[in-house]
């Protein structure tokens, strides 16, 4: 297994273990982890080929998909809808 694959793979381990953590660290971990996934993203794309590349966007995605849809959100130029 490529060294690339096996960081994203670290990536997505300490991605779950942010969530599971208090609600007060989701937003900063949310962006220590896009700014540490964006570089091994572009890592795996390049040792292992864009369709990697895009299976490992497809899954940071999907672990981050509330700093995502708040981003959307910002750039159409809606209110961020309270969390719960």
């Amino acid at each position: 297994m490529p060294f690339s694959i096996l960081c994203a793979c670290l990536w997505a381990v300490c991605a779950v273990l942010a969530a599971l953590g208090p609600y007060r660290f989701h937003n900063r971990g949310a962006w220590g982890l896009i700014s540490c996934g964006v570089p091994i993203l572009g890592w795996v794309t390049l040792e292992n080929g864009p369709f990697a590349g895009i299976a490992v966007l497809v899954a940071g995605v999907g672990v981050l998909l509330w700093p995502v849809r708040h981003l959307l959100r910002t750039m159409r130029g809606e209110q961020p809808q309270p969390q719960d």
